[in-house]
This record gives C-alpha cells, structure tokens and sequence, in this order.
C-alpha cells in the first residue's frame, strides 16, 4: 500500500529516510530533524561553489526530495561563491548549529560528504571535488 499514493514520492521518501538514517548512524545522533539540518546546510554550501552545470549534474543524483532541497532558495547568476579557506566553507555550517554545543562543523561536513560518496557516482564525485578547494577537498575523506 502507498504512503502517499503515488509511488514516486514513496521512493523519493524512503531514499530520502536512508540518506538520514545514514547521517544519524554516522554522527550517532536520534535526532532526524538535526540530520537533515545537517544534510541541507552542507548541500546549500556545496552548491554554491559549485558551477551551475555542475551543480545541475550532482542534483540530478540526489533522491527527488533532496534535489528539491538542494535548489531552494538558490540564485544560480551569484554562483559559484569564491571560497578562499575552510573556515569561510565551515561558517554555514555553524551559524547553523550554533546552539547546538556539541555539533562540530567540521565532522558535520565530513559525514554528509561521506553519505554522497556512498549515493552519488564516483565519477560525479571526483568532479565535484576536483572544483573545490583543496581544504575543503580534505574534509571529503
């Protein structure tokens, strides 16, 4: 029986779930809404060094759900934003989770790069990867 009636947006739902569960699984969190904080933040900061036909190749590999989320609120003329170190890349991340003691932007951004590696292709990827900075290469690990 559908959750939803239609069976795309099961999917979009379920792979979705799996990519928060992994998120959750990786940080040690039970905390959904927190990994999904955690995945858009990353996402959105990724997004906006990201040339805009690149941008467009890595969403297309992301579950339905999360390509929506990767585009929200996205102004693709004022992309891709220059990123000079890792802490510029990091500041996001934690205005994000500023009231959250225990969140490290660092590993936050680690675990959502691995939960990509694991989903999107390899090829994607290295392209990805091969555009950013070599600091923020190194939190792809």
């Amino acid at each position: 029986m559908s959750a939803t009636g239609l069976e795309v947006f099961d999917r979009t739902l379920q792979a979705t779930n799996i990519w928060l569960d992994d998120v959750m699984r990786a940080a040690d969190w039970r905390d959904r809404h927190k990994a999904y904080r955690a995945v858009r933040i990353v996402l959105h900061a990724l997004r906006d060094r990201l040339p805009v036909d690149e941008a467009a190749h890595l969403s297309a590999q992301l579950p339905m759900l999360l390509r929506g989320v990767f585009f929200e609120g996205w102004h693709p003329a004022s992309t891709p934003v220059p990123v000079r170190s890792k802490d510029e890349f990091l500041s996001s991340l934690a205005s994000a989770f500023s009231r959250d003691d225990f969140a490290d932007p660092e590993r936050i951004a680690e675990i959502v790069f691995g939960v990509l590696s694991r989903h999107v292709s390899d090829g994607e990827i290295d392209k990805v990867r091969s555009i950013l900075p070599k600091e923020i290469r190194e939190l792809w690990v």
